[in-house]
Parts: C-alpha cells; sequence; structure tokens
C-alpha cells in the first residue's frame, strides 16, 4: 500500500523549480483587464462626498465602480450578510474597499486607486476592548456562556487561589502568494472564477449573487495556493466578487490581486484576546474550579468570529479534567479589520488561557510546572476506573493576587533524571469535558511520559536552574506544554465531503474531491489513498484543481479536516469502482467477488491475475462504469452551540512539546535553543508529510505567541502592514536542535485508515516556546512575571521588571 510510506509532496519539484502555478500565473487573454480598490483613510465616518474624476480619466482606467454600480448584491460576508463588498454611506475600519478601479494594468489600476477625493463626517471608532464594552457593542447580546458545576462555590473552598489576567494578539496570516482572483466571462451569463481560496462553493456562492445567476452558472476552480491559514477562507470573496461583477460589465476578463501593504491592511487577522482567570487548587496542585472570562475583538463584521469564539471556549480545559469550570466569552464588535478564521481557528487562543492558569498555579504551589499538569490531565483512555476519594473539608482560601506570592524557585524538578509517576486526579466513571462531551481517547499521560524521558527533561531543568543560579544577564528556561485538540467542524453540516473518481481503459485514474492544495499535502496523501483502494502506484493516479463543477456543494478545507472527509470520500467512490469491477470479473470467472483482490498493481481472481490495465480494459468491454461518485459524513456529531452541550468533536489529536530558551535580561532579545516535540497523528496517512507539518506549525505558533505583534495607532490605523515592521519567524529562528518525533498509535475512531488530522493541532505545540521565555523571566525575582503575547523583546524587559518588583 503507498498509504503511510513517507513519500514527498507531490508538487515539490514544481515548487522548488517555480513551475507550479498560482492564479497569478495562469496565462490570460491579451484583453484582460485588472482591479484595485479604493480605501477608507479613516476607521469610522460618514461619507459626505465622493469624487473620482481624476480617477476616471487616470491613463488605462475603462471602469470605476462604487456600491452604486453594483447589479445585484453587495455583499461578501460568509455569515450575517454585514459586510459589503464596497462601502456605502458609511466606513467601519482603516482600509474599508470604497471603490474599484478597472484598468489596463495591475500598475495602473493602482495608481488611479490613490487618486479618489473622499470626504467624511469622523465618527467616534471603538478600538480597544474597555471602548467596545462601555459601547455594549457586540455580535450577541450578551456574553455566551458554557459551564460545568459551579466554579465559584468550588473557587471559594480551595486552599489556594489565584487570579490573573493574560493578553495575547492577533496574527497576520503572511501566506506567501496573496489574495487573487481571475474572472472569465462565458456565453449566456456564466463565470469561470479561478480563485486563491481555500472554499471554492463559497466563491461560488457569492459570486452567482453579486452577478445574479444560479451557482449552476458559476463554475470556481482552485488548484493551488502558496499558503492559506485561514486567511484564504472567506477573504478571498471580495476579490472574486470584483473581478466577476468587472468582467460581466466589460464582457473582458478580469484579474485582482492584492499588493502585500493592500493585503495586510485589508484582509482579517487572527482574533486577539484578552482573558481574565480565577481558579483553585489543592495543595497537591489538583484544579478544583476555574473562571474565565474571554473577551475577543471581532472586528467590523462578524465574518466567523462567533465559531472562532465558540471553539476557543471549547478548548478552555486543553487536556486538563476540570471539576468545575465557568467560560464566559465576550465578542466585541471595533472599527478594525474583521477577524478571522487562522490556524487553529480558536483553539490556540481557549488552551493558552488555561495554560497560563497551570503555568500560575506551579509558580504559587512550588511545583514543578510539568508535574502539576499531569496531576490534572484526563485519564488515558488504557487507565481507568479508580474510585474517587470522599471530599474532605477544605481550609479556608489562601487568595493569590497579582501583587502576592514569593517562592523559591530552585525547590521545582526532580531529585534524580528518571520520570517520576504522575500522581494523577482520581477518576470515577465517564471524564467529560466543560461541555459535556466525554473523553474517550486521551493519550497523553504516555505520551507526556515518552517525550519527558526522550528530551531528558529532569535533568535538563536541574541544569537551567543550575546556570540561572550562576549568570546574572542571560537566563535560561524550559517549558512544557500539551494539546488535546478536537477534530471537525462545530457547525456540524460542514462536516462531509464529495469526491469524483475515474478509472480510464488503460489503467490510469483521475479524481477530484472538495478540498484544496495550499501546500500542506493533501493532495499527496488523498492520491495515496486511491492507490492504495487499487493496489497500483501513486504514478497511476492524477488529482487535477478542485472544481465546482465535478465536486459540488463542498466545505472549507479547514478545520484539519481536509484529509478525513476527502479521503473517506475518494475511498467511497474507489470502493464503488473496485466492487462493480469485482464483481464483473468474478463473474467472468466463476468465482466470488469477495474473494477478488487488488495488489501491487494486479487484480486476482479466480486463480488468474491481471494487471490492473488489463482488468480495467476487461471491465470497460463488458460495459460496466468506471466512475463514481463518492462521499462521507462524519459519524457520532451532535452539538448545540447555544446550551453549550453536546458533541462537537469526532475525536481529539494530541501532542506535547518541551522547549528551552535563552533569555538576555538587559534587552529582552531571545532565542529558542531546543525543541522536543511528541506527536499524535494516528496511523499516519504520509509521516513524510506530516512531520512537515509538526515543524512549520510549532515554528508559526511560536511566531504568534513571540515576534508576530500586530500595532494600531489611535486612528486605527494598522502600522505593521509589511514585513519591514512584522516580524514572522525566519529560518534562522527556528530551535537549533529540533527533535520531532510521531506517537505510535491509530485512531479510536474509525477515520481514513485509522489517521489523525495533523493541520492544525501541531500549533499549539508553540506555547511551550512562550512558557519557557515566561519561565527564564520567572528566574530573575520572586514575583510571577505575568508575561503577555507576544512576548516581543520589549515585553520580555517589561516581564522581567514584574517579576523583580511586582506588578
Amino acid at each position: 500500500m503507498t498509504v503511510a510510506k513517507p513519500l514527498p509532496h507531490d508538487a515539490a519539484p514544481l515548487h522548488v523549480t517555480g513551475a507550479a502555478r498560482y492564479i497569478d500565473d495562469i496565462p490570460t487573454p491579451r484583453d484582460c483587464l485588472h482591479l484595485a480598490f479604493g480605501q477608507s483613510s479613516i476607521a469610522h465616518g460618514r461619507i459626505t462626498a465622493l469624487d473620482l474624476a481624476a480617477v476616471r480619466a487616470a491613463p488605462g482606467v475603462v471602469a470605476v465602480l462604487t456600491a452604486a454600480d453594483l447589479p445585484f448584491e453587495n455583499d461578501v460576508s460568509p455569515s450575517n450578510h454585514d459586510e459589503p463588498l464596497l462601502a456605502v454611506d458609511t466606513v467601519f475600519y482603516v482600509g474599508q474597499p470604497i471603490f474599484a478601479v478597472v484598468a489596463e494594468s495591475h500598475l495602473a489600476a493602482r495608481k488611479a486607486a490613490r487618486l479618489g477625493r473622499v470626504e467624511y463626517d469622523e465618527l467616534p471608532a471603538l478600538l480597544t476592548y474597555d471602548d467596545a464594552l462601555a459601547a455594549d457593542s457586540r455580535f450577541e447580546d450578551g456574553p455566551r456562556i458554557y459551564a460545568k458545576g459551579d466554579a465559584a462555590a468550588a473557587i471559594a473552598k480551595a486552599p489556594h487561589v489565584i487570579e490573573g489576567r493574560l493578553e495575547m494578539g492577533g496574527q497576520e496570516h503572511f501566506y506567501l502568494e496573496g489574495q487573487a482572483a481571475l474572472a472569465l466571462p462565458q456565453e449566456g451569463g456564466d463565470m469561470i472564477v479561478c480563485s486563491s481560496t481555500q472554499h471554492p462553493t463559497e466563491i461560488q456562492h457569492k459570486v452567482a449573487e453579486a452577478i445574479g445567476v444560479p451557482m449552476h452558472a458559476v463554475r470556481v476552480e482552485t488548484r493551488r495556493m502558496g499558503g492559506g491559514f485561514g486567511g484564504k477562507e472567506s477573504q478571498g470573496n471580495h476579490l472574486a466578487c470584483a473581478c466577476a461583477v468587472a468582467a460581466r460589465l466589460t464582457g473582458r476578463p478580469c484579474k485582482m490581486r492584492y499588493d502585500r501593504d493592500d493585503d495586510m491592511v485589508i484582509t482579517g487577522k487572527r482574533h486577539d484576546f484578552r482573558i481574565d482567570y480565577r481558579a483553585g487548587f489543592d495543595a497537591e496542585g489538583h484544579i478544583l474550579g476555574v473562571e474565565f472570562r474571554q473577551y475577543t475583538r471581532c472586528g467590523w463584521s462578524m465574518d466567523l468570529s462567533l465559531p472562532v469564539a465558540d471553539r476557543a471556549m471549547l478548548h478552555a480545559d486543553n487536556a486538563y479534567l476540570l471539576p468545575a469550570a465557568r467560560i464566559e466569552s465576550h465578542r466585541l464588535k471595533t472599527h478594525m479589520q474583521s477577524a478571522t478564521a487562522y490556524r487553529g481557528f480558536g483553539g490556540p487562543q481557549g488552551m493558552f488561557g488555561i495554560e497560563r492558569v497551570m503555568d500560575h498555579a506551579a509558580h504559587v504551589l512550588g511545583l514543578d510546572p510539568v508535574e502539576l499538569r499531569r496531576r490534572n490531565y484526563y485519564a488515558d483512555r488504557t487507565d481507568r476506573g479508580v474510585s474517587a476519594p470522599a471530599a474532605a473539608a477544605a481550609p479556608a482560601p489562601e487568595r493569590i493576587s497579582d501583587e502576592k506570592k514569593h517562592v523559591d524557585l530552585t525547590s521545582r524538578g526532580s531529585a534524580d533524571d528518571s520520570i517520576p509517576p504522575a500522581v494523577p486526579r482520581p477518576h470515577s466513571g465517564a471524564q467529560t469535558t466543560p461541555y459535556g462531551m466525554e473523553v474517550e481517547d486521551f493519550e497523553l499521560g504516555a505520551m507526556t511520559r515518552q517525550l519527558l524521558e526522550s528530551s531528558d527533561y529532569t535533568a535538563r531543568r536541574r541544569a537551567v536552574q543550575d546556570w540561572n543560579a550562576t549568570h546574572q544577564i542571560v537566563k535560561k528556561g524550559i517549558a512544557f506544554s500539551p494539546v488535546k485538540f478536537g477534530i471537525s467542524f462545530t457547525l456540524t453540516h460542514l462536516n462531509q465531503a464529495g469526491a469524483l473518481v475515474h478509472v480510464y481503459q488503460d489503467g490510469s485514474v483521475h479524481l477530484n474531491h472538495g478540498g484544496t492544495e495550499m501546500g500542506q499535502g493533501l493532495f499527496q496523501k488523498v492520491a495515496q489513498v486511491a492507490a492504495s483502494r487499487f493496489g497500483i502506484g501513486l504514478d497511476q493516479v492524477k488529482i487535477t484543481a478542485t472544481d465546482t463543477a465535478k465536486v459540488p456543494n463542498t466545505s472549507a478545507t479547514a478545520a484539519s479536516s481536509g484529509s478525513d472527509l476527502n479521503g473517506m470520500a475518494v475511498k467511497d467512490a474507489c470502493d464503488t469502482i473496485s466492487d462493480r469491477m469485482a464483481a464483473f470479473l468474478a463473474e467472468q470467472h466463476q468465482s466470488e467477488a469477495a474473494a477478488v483482490r487488488f495488489r501491487d498493481g494486479r487484480v486476482y481472481v479466480g486463480g488468474e491475475s491481471y494487471s490492473f490495465a488489463e482488468a480495467a480494459q476487461r471491465v470497460y468491454m463488458g460495459r460496466v462504469s468506471l466512475s463514481a461518485t463518492g462521499f462521507y459524513k462524519t459519524p457520532k456529531l451532535a452539538w448545540d452551540r447555544i446550551r453549550g452541550q453536546g458533541r462537537p468533536f469526532f475525536y481529539f489529536a494530541h501532542g506535547a512539546a518541551v522547549t528551552e530558551v535563552a533569555v538576555d535580561t538587559l534587552t529582552g532579545e531571545n532565542r529558542i535553543l531546543r525543541a522536543d516535540i511528541l506527536h499524535d497523528a494516528g496511523a499516519s496517512l504520509n509521516p513524510a508529510l506530516d512531520i512537515g507539518q509538526i515543524e512549520g506549525g510549532y515554528v508559526q505558533g511560536a511566531g504568534w505567541l513571540t515576534t508576530e505583534e500586530l500595532v494600531w495607532d489611535g486612528k486605527g490605523r494598522l502600522t505593521t502592514h509589511a514585513p519591514s515592521t512584522y516580524k514572522i519567524p525566519a529560518c534562522s529562528d527556528r530551535p537549533e536542535i529540533f527533535n520531532v518525533a510521531l506517537w505510535d498509535g491509530s485512531n479510536r475512531e474509525e477515520t481514513i485508515y485509522r489517521s489523525k488530522a495533523v493541520g492544525e493541532p501541531p500549533f499549539m505545540l508553540g506555547i511551550s516556546a512562550f512558557l519557557a521565555l515566561s519561565d527564564a523571566v520567572a528566574s530573575c525575582g520572586p514575583h510571577y512575571p505575568y508575561l503577555n503575547a507576544p512576548a516581543t523583546a520589549e515585553e520580555i524587559w517589561r516581564a522581567i521588571g514584574r517579576a523583580r518588583h511586582g506588578v
């Protein structure tokens, strides 16, 4: 079987030679026009005058479109119909498109777009959490609350209580290929759209609305993206709709791509969060109750903010069994870019909150942070049934505020290098999350022990403590963090996929599915599935561009579900064809269809064998269809997001990381020295691709929490809108020692070949880098440093002051 083999990315030779074709590389007709947006220069205000005479007179300009010129729907929202393609009377953020220029060249369109003169009646702009809260500016009537037990009562009775605030910034997607679209008008008003999108069906839907035709008149094609990370789930709608409207108006092909500055100013980012927390622990470090208040700035339109904020709530437990929890979420409407999907889709933000709580509690209780975490884990699926002891009377709580509690950090760690067994929380009966889902597939107990041993954690922690005791300027830190990430769309109906498979009479196989390729290797994995079902070599299988005319009603390639959904849909189609082939050949040989075997490029039946090509030819001559559609829907899901109860996820993927860092205490400059990762990919479809995803996810996650800082000024202008001012991790920022291994296991649920999703879960492994920085900073003084993210050099320097002198 080709499944489980560490094969290279199917387009790797094209990538490294520059031959891979992206939207901007598609040969366009000579009469192709180009578009650019004229943008708002203020964060909030009414448009009182719009003078576009100079724009229309500019060289090369063919047309200029405003909202009044749009023939049908003026909406590109993926959710709430609250996001006009072009502003109508009011603007809501700096960079909002007001008019579109259609010109003979990309440069001509961009130059002309700068000539528009817009006058405003400027209105107050809500830019901060406090601004939005004071104005009660929200996307829901009030906060959404998920709860389990009585958290307030549990905290009140706890011997130790901690409380604090954690702030984390957003994140620019910084895909290497920017947003781009090409619209090609067809006869009868039809439209073909080539789009760099993770969601071709949504592009089809919004374009159809924009040009006033049924969806069958719009065909969307996506061969590949040069990165997406969630930023092309909904943000491509603007370009595709604008191009389609202009193509309908002019009868000429129309193309649009954002320059990097425009891309960063116009499009949405990861949601930033502020989390206030209170938690109660017993003397052994078991968490008794926790309360979270999660605040997020969603920007000016709803976009995907509600499910993002929901997923942050759903991951507020991460790997820990919370006896009592209350999670309160505020989705705030502000005058900024509309925050959108980003790898992890809110999960990282929610997970980061509970990891801060565990880190803070370990500092207060003087426990090794790994040991405290292990004591609060869910029980592994192979280790259940321990009876819970009777509850003891709790002493009066010791309340720890931001100004209190000195701890001798040198007391942390084990006395020898062996990994001691954890003192787990007693478990009785089903283990349920704060949203009522039973956790049946927990793997982190055994994974943690293996990683701690392979990374030599205990000895290295002691070495870090010894270093810090003798060095005043450069401090080191080491930290561990686990990941338990739920796999499925929380909007249940999106958990479906289709596929179309053809077997030709020469034995070659052609397939399409609804997933999109953005560099993650989805096409290669699905091709491996098809090759394995037919027992043939990968060279006999071709996947072509995702195409809404071939596979309809697809879901976005998101939620880490690309391989799960599309792999199963392709398997379904392949099995339909192979069953037909087996039945025909068995009849020819007076044999049983169940005895027919497809392997090693041959078909074995009735004591004879044929090459797959010969078998396909025979079946074709017998007038049996060699084409089939496949379909899959994820089972076992039942989720009520309003009540916050049910099973939103099919299964959980797990991972764990240990990171070591060094910090210059004079400047806050820092470096990741080493990272050790053990990740749960189930029975991996392709270990090479999965390890690549894990490495990239870790680095991107660490970037979010360290170097990537989005800064808006007091007028709502994004000041970090280019590589010169926004720092993603470079190659030199990766750990000097980078050890990645796959956990040897398989999925207990019936996924494609018992694999597990590996797109988003590794992103959260980067939290360990942040915790390691916090550990290094904490060694500078007796106080908990309350480090915020991103932990830039400036923020680290400030946190060192907090560690030394208190808040």
